[in-house]
Formats: structure tokens, C-alpha cells, sequence
């Protein structure tokens, strides 16, 4: 029965993995919002009541969709910063803005899911959090490792108090970093998913040639803006 049960849980993944495959090439041609599970089950010659053993719901697929992308994104952003020694503070910074460029601009569908415009009718459950804040939880290390190693100049402005409630949940990414420093990495961070938008959706477009180039450049100005030592 062991063995029975494993071949079952061998073609089940296979067969989910076929099915996301598809759903991801559904994001290319239709867009999140013409995803549709009948189209999918077509594609791969299943009448469209199997594919619901799978997953019960459109939204279902889009989940695991939308995980399986702030993962791949995440794990870019892990594997670039973790090859640069861990004393090189803004080499860090910058290989971990050039894993969001680079994975952003590979997979544009993708990065279109979790960073484009909301999916009508969808809300993302909470099991998105855990992936949603890998790259973050890249951030708030290399900055704390900054930080301790007095690799960051603290400002001199203070937070607005109405803002500490927002604060508050980074304070955990980021211990013993003074809130100043905190607001102007978030400053910075969203700076740089603002360039990566602008990428990915076309708005550089005869516009910018060595996006490269401008990006790296960018990125070195948004690293004096938490204060990074150059």
C-alpha cells in the first residue's frame, strides 16, 4: 500500500506541476484574469471535472500561482546577495537589486502576478505571507549586518509619530536598526520595485538604452539613501 500510495503522490505532483506549467503559459496569452481552469484542462486533454481534484477553484490556481512566485523571486534574491562576502554590505544591497531586475525582467508574466495590477474578484490569502517577504527578509539582514558593523550613517530626521503603528513590523526584520534608517531602506526598497516596474511594463521605453546601466546607477543612489557606506 506504501509503495501504491507513493506512485499515486508521484503522478499527483507530476500532474499539478503540468497544471501550474500551463496556467503560467495561460498568464503570457490571457492575462491573470482570463485564467481559466476549463481552458487548462483542454490543453491537456482532461475533461474539465478532473482538473478540480487539483484545484477546487480558479483562485486556488492563482495561489499557488502567485506563491510559486514570490518564491522563485525570493530565492533570486537569496542566491544573489548570499555570493557576496558577508563584510561587503553595499555589494550585498546591489545583488540583491539586481535579483529583482534579473528575475523580474525574465519572467515579466510572473512578475506581472505579484507585482502588477489586482486580479478582479481574487484577494490573497494569508498563506502568500510566508513568500511574500522572502526578498524582505533579504533587506532586513543585510541592514542589520550594516548596521552592527557601523556600515550605515543614521540620519538625523526623526519619524513622524502618527507612523510608529507602521513601524512597528519591520522592527522585527530589522533589530536594534533606529526607525530613521528603517523608513529610508523602505524608501529605497520601493524605489527600487519602482524601477523594475517601469522595466518590466514598457514605461522605459525609448526612453532609456543602457537600462543596465541607469538601474545599477539608481541603485547606488538609493544605497546613500539608507546610507550605505560607497
Amino acid at each position: 500500500m506504501t509503495a501504491s500510495r507513493t506512485a499515486r503522490e508521484r503522478v499527483r505532483a507530476e500532474l499539478t506541476r503540468e497544471i501550474t506549467d500551463i496556467a503560467r503559459r495561460q498568464l503570457a496569452t490571457e492575462g491573470a484574469g482570463g485564467l481559466s481552469l476549463r481552458a487548462v484542462a483542454r490543453e491537456m486533454g482532461m475533461v474539465s471535472s478532473a482538473i478540480y481534484r487539483y484545484f477546487p477553484s480558479r483562485d486556488d490556481l492563482l495561489t499557488t500561482l502567485i506563491i510559486d512566485g514570490y518564491n522563485a523571486l525570493g530565492e533570486a534574491v537569496e542566491r544573489a546577495e548570499a555570493a557576496v562576502p558577508r563584510d561587503d554590505h553595499l555589494g550585498r544591497w546591489l545583488a540583491a537589486c539586481r535579483g529583482v531586475r534579473e528575475w523580474g525582467v525574465a519572467h515579466p508574466h510572473e512578475y506581472a502576478l505579484i507585482y502588477g495590477s489586482p486580479v478582479p474578484g481574487y484577494q490573497a490569502p494569508q498563506e502568500t505571507i510566508e513568500a511574500r517577504l522572502r526578498d524582505v527578509v533579504v533587506l532586513g539582514r543585510l541592514l542589520t549586518d550594516a548596521w552592527r558593523a557601523g556600515a550605515v550613517r543614521a540620519p538625523e530626521e526623526e519619524a513622524p509619530r502618527r507612523l510608529e503603528p507602521d513601524i512597528a513590523g519591520f522592527r522585527d526584520l530589522m533589530p536594534g536598526v533606529p526607525d530613521p534608517v528603517i523608513w529610508r531602506a523602505l524608501s529605497a526598497w520601493t524605489s527600487l520595485y519602482g524601477w523594475v516596474n517601469f522595466e518590466v511594463f514598457g514605461q522605459f521605453n525609448n526612453t532609456l538604452h543602457d537600462r543596465g546601466g541607469a538601474f545599477e546607477h539608481s541603485m547606488r543612489i538609493a544605497a546613500g539613501t539608507i546610507g550605505l557606506a560607497q
